[in-house]
């Protein structure tokens, strides 16, 4: 199924993009190209919905220049995947990880763990998000507070409380943060303090296990490397 674009009711409303369900061989930018030459509306906001497309920064700029082109503006965008999250927020668009979930309970033994725990707002002292995936936080995680996840801790915000990534023992996960100033990281089993100073300006930072050492590097400001 094409990219549909729904036009809004009235001005108020910001217009729909809808993109397929599933990736093709088309590329977003010639998705939303095909729905606006089948149906140009009138100008106004645009709320993009990408689901499970994986769009990066030049992807969204592209996609920004289109629109603009047809005096449409991208103002949010709605997505399962945090790469894309944090690709839109990079670029000031207001961002929306679906209906929030729950911390989940007890599986059932064999049952698939989920894939990624999305969840928006800051995180205070006494504050514990755990989660049995990965986990993308978007807000600031501040001190005496703890975030937790088998897989990977992605923090589009400060990381300046607790924060353990592979708690399960996975020594591949990693912790990433616009700031990780944190008391405390831990990855699978191995502990260490957070670094001192200011980071540096414009990037974010990932911490990862070298050599059985927690190591942290600058990271792309998509959270992909």
């Amino acid at each position: 199924m094409a990219a549909a674009l729904i036009q809004a009711i009235d001005g108020q409303q910001p217009h729909l993009l809808r993109l397929p369900a599933e990736e093709g061989s088309a590329s977003a930018l010639e998705e939303v190209r095909y729905a606006l030459g089948s149906r140009q509306p009138p100008a106004g906001a645009v709320v993009l919905e990408a689901g499970r497309w994986l769009l990066r920064l030049p992807d969204l700029r592209q996609l920004q220049e289109l629109l603009g082109s047809v005096q449409l503006k991208l103002v949010r965008v709605a997505s399962r995947r945090p790469e894309t999250l944090v690709a839109a927020a990079a670029l000031g668009l207001d961002t929306d990880p679906g209906p929030p979930r729950s911390a989940p309970s007890a599986a059932a033994p064999g049952a698939a763990a989920p894939d990624l725990l999305v969840h928006r707002g800051t995180l205070r002292a006494g504050d514990h998000l755990q989660g049995e995936g990965s986990v993308l936080l978007l807000g600031d995680v501040n001190p005496g507070a703890r975030i937790s996840a088998a897989g990977n801790v992605l923090v589009w915000g400060r990381l300046r409380g607790v924060a353990h990534a592979g708690v399960s023992g996975n020594r591949e996960a990693r912790i990433v943060a616009l700031q990780l100033r944190p008391l405390q990281l831990r990855i699978a089993d191995v502990v260490a303090r957070g670094p001192e100073g200011l980071p540096p300006p414009g990037l974010a930072e990932q911490a990862t296990l070298v050599e059985g050492e927690i190591r942290i590097d600058p990271a792309a400001p998509d959270f992909s490397g």
